[in-house]
């Protein structure tokens, strides 16, 4: 008789650990739902969305794309009729086999009625936009851009979908026994950036056209410093950054916010140093296609030379033989505070976590070498800068000597969507005279329209400068590498937006990343005129 019982009590144990290990198998299968049964009761739960970073309009930036999560009872008649629009067949026929409801990924939420339950969640879409600045997670934590600098805020305001059911010892649902749904709040938390979503995307799209790989673009509102656009390329999908983690492009790094050789755009601020010590624009120089400092030759682009000219056709022209002679009239401190005031030399904070470089400007003491000095007057040499620098001097140059500090958050918003603004040092300060900003005003705006510019758009007037910096790394065609830039601004009589092109590893700044300039200004100017219709109408 003990024998017996003993027998039986075995059985049972057997059958109880076969059932917890069939309910185990069907929840670890479940990569969507968080589950938990406890004393007859059993929940699915789904979140909903995370923190979402949004455009200074409030568009959402990550968390666009919209996922369908049908609860599905195995044990109910509705699984069948859920079956035309399921996405995920390997979770559908794999939680089937069980008696734990499941959720299981649809195609549509149009299929919810009465006896099917649908959840709503918000991810992230392939080929996000702003990458480089939203950045990415991993195992639900940000590790890069403002994912990782506002994780806290982003993780901490997750909403979520959840289903109650009554169970019975065998994980059967008991119907109508106390079950609940509670769908999950709208999500209105999150980071306010400054960037425009619309522009973003067409200076992204304008990019990817481009023939080249490897470069960036930044956007800047002239009056605001505030950041419309960041771009770099290539750049990676949020979504699947599995497939880049090897990869030696340096998909990761933000081009945008790292220093490179800068060239002739410096000439722009060679020309307002000596404007501001009074030196005339119309100071001539007689090139002759190079000139000799101390033994060592610097070559103008024009062979034989550009003859006689002054200020305002050195910057059109370029002219690297002028801008060295221009420089021995400039006081070495006056040259390098002009370049400080302007921003050179200094690291631009963001936010916490994201900060781009400061690039490299001579000291004063370093430019009494004669040839480092001439190499400062045109660009070259050890001067670095990045395209978010440039782009602010741009700006500067375009608000009439005012300079502004970039800014990329506006603010952080809460679930109730009140929004605190962020603590930005935004400054603002005049850091060259009206008089000196509206002459080189007028160096770019004849720069752009010069006969061979491939700068100038279609839609509206600009103003800018070309470069073509050497970068001393030789490449695989045994040529050397150039940084071509063009940073200029538009429109030109009421500027608006400030634009700097990078593009590596290509011919010239006017053939490379002028273009790029032209297409990003002209379709601006065509979204402008689309918006206003819109408000119009």
């Amino acid at each position: 008789m003990i024998k017996r019982f003993t027998i039986i009590a075995v059985l049972l144990i057997i059958t109880g650990i076969i059932i917890i290990l069939r309910i185990g198998f069907i929840i670890g299968d479940n990569e969507i739902a968080q589950v938990a049964v406890s004393r007859g009761r059993y929940t699915l739960s789904s979140v909903s969305s995370s923190g979402t970073v949004y455009d200074y309009n409030m568009k959402r930036l990550n968390n666009q794309a919209v996922r369908y999560d049908a609860v599905i009872n195995p044990n109910d008649e509705s699984a069948i009729r859920v079956l035309p629009y399921v996405k995920d067949f390997d979770v559908f026929y794999s939680g089937i086999q069980g008696n734990l409801p499941f959720l299981c990924e649809i195609t549509t939420g149009e299929a919810e009625n009465d006896d099917i339950i649908v959840f709503e969640s918000y991810r992230n879409t392939e080929n996000q936009l702003a990458p480089h600045i939203i950045g990415y997670t991993s195992d639900n934590k940000g590790v890069y851009g403002l994912e990782k600098s506002f994780d806290e805020l982003l993780r901490s305001s997750e909403t979520v979908n959840r289903a109650r059911f009554s169970v019975d010892a065998l994980g059967g649902v008991l119907g109508g026994l106390d079950s609940s749904i509670e769908y999950a709040p709208e999500q209105k938390a999150g980071v306010i950036t400054t960037i425009d979503a619309d522009i973003q995307r067409i200076a992204e799209t304008v990019m990817n056209n481009s023939p080249y790989n490897k470069g960036a673009v930044i956007i800047m509102d002239v009056k605001s410093g505030e950041i419309r656009a960041c771009v770099s390329y290539p750049d990676f999908d949020p979504v699947n950054i599995g497939e880049y983690l090897d990869s030696s492009d340096g998909n990761f790094i933000n081009r945008a916010f790292s220093a490179y050789s800068v060239g002739s755009v410096f000439k722009l601020c060679t020309a307002a140093a000596a404007l501001e010590m009074g030196i005339s624009p119309e100071f001539t120089h007689t090139c002759t296609g190079s000139v000799d400092i101390n033994g060592q030759v610097f070559n103008c682009h024009r062979w034989g030379g550009h003859g006689e000219i002054d200020m305002y056709t050195a910057v059109a022209e370029s002219c690297n033989t002028y801008f060295i002679e221009l420089s021995e009239y400039i006081k070495r401190h006056n040259f390098i505070e002009t370049a400080e005031s302007l921003g050179f030399g200094e690291e631009t904070k963001l936010c916490d976590g994201m900060v781009s470089a400061d690039g490299y400007i001579q000291s004063p003491f370093e430019i009494l070498v004669p040839a480092e000095r001439a190499n400062l007057s045109f660009g070259q040499g050890k001067l670095l800068a990045t395209p978010l620098q440039i782009c602010r001097m741009t700006a500067c140059i375009a608000n009439r000597g005012v300079i502004s500090s970039p800014k990329l958050i506006i603010g952080t918003v809460d679930s109730n969507g009140k929004v605190s603004a962020y603590n930005n040092e935004n400054e603002k300060k005049r850091v060259l005279s009206e008089t000196t900003a509206d002459t080189l005003r007028r160096f770019m705006v004849r720069t752009v329209n010069m006969p061979n510019s491939q700068a100038l758009p279609a839609r509206t007037g600009a103003a800018g400068k070309t470069s073509t910096a050497q970068t001393g790394v030789i490449g695989e065609n045994g040529a050397e590498n150039m940084n071509c830039w063009f940073t200029g601004y538009f429109p030109v009589t009421e500027p608006k937006y400030a634009v700097t092109v990078l593009i590596e590893d290509a011919y010239s700044g006017n053939t490379s990343a002028a273009p790029v300039f032209k297409s990003i200004a002209d379709e601006i100017i065509k979204l402008q005129n689309e918006r206003i219709n819109a408000v119009n109408s």
